[in-house]
């Protein structure tokens, strides 16, 4: 059965690498692919952007394509966004179909420290989207967890609705979001490192803009 794949994070704003390793994930895994922004992140701090003003960024970078979706449950959602809650959501919503939390290397080493991790592998499998010159360090009380499950073979997540680890090669489009955000507060323009989308409104990108001086 066809994975559908997760892809979590702040979006603020969406930006190409975001972008880029989500569809590889879809081809590597043959997989839908969902993008999923967090309402309040547990790790990080609060978005610049507001929810809308993040949903109206993602519907208007995924523009003209079906391998890429979004999905804002979490942002209808009251306090932290806690991964285990949402695909708890998901598994009774879908049943047997496998499930891919999708995650970066950074990510993926500081899981232990999210909320009922353990719990995760019971849900989903998880993709570690893999960077060349990343070399995140693992605990060992993750590498123990995670040592039987580990594959290499993608059927294995289609035949199985959860449990698996698969590391996923990604081509790096070194992006920061953080980057983005400070050059837009100078007034400068980061053509190239946003989708086209979001250059068609003005008012899309207006949150990190400079506020006029009275």
């Amino acid at each position: 059965m066809k994975p559908l794949a997760l892809f979590g994070g702040t979006f603020d704003p969406v930006h190409l690498g975001h972008l880029s390793v989500a569809w590889e994930a879809s081809e590597l895994l043959d997989a839908d692919v969902r993008l999923m922004p967090a309402h309040v992140p547990p790790h990080r701090n609060a978005p610049t952007a507001s929810p809308a003003q993040r949903v109206a960024m993602l519907k208007a970078a995924l523009q003209g394509q079906d391998r890429l979706t979004l999905d804002t449950r979490e942002l209808r959602r009251e306090g932290p966004s806690y991964t285990i809650d949402t695909l708890r959501e998901l598994r009774d919503e879908l049943g047997e179909r496998p499930l891919v939390l999708l995650l970066g290397a950074d990510a993926f080493a500081g899981l232990p420290s999210w909320q009922s991790w353990r719990d995760l592998f019971d849900y989903a499998h998880i993709g570690v989207l893999n960077r060349p010159g990343i070399d995140a360090k693992w605990s060992v009380d993750l590498a123990v967890e995670i040592l039987p499950r580990r594959t290499t073979d993608t059927r294995e997540l289609h035949e199985l609705p959860a449990g698996k680890v698969i590391e996923l090669a990604v081509t790096p489009l070194e992006i920061s979001a953080t980057r983005i955000r400070e050059l837009l507060a100078e007034g400068r323009d980061p053509r190239y490192l946003l989708p086209c989308g979001l250059f068609e409104d003005a008012s899309v990108l207006a949150p990190y803009r400079a506020k006029p001086t009275q």
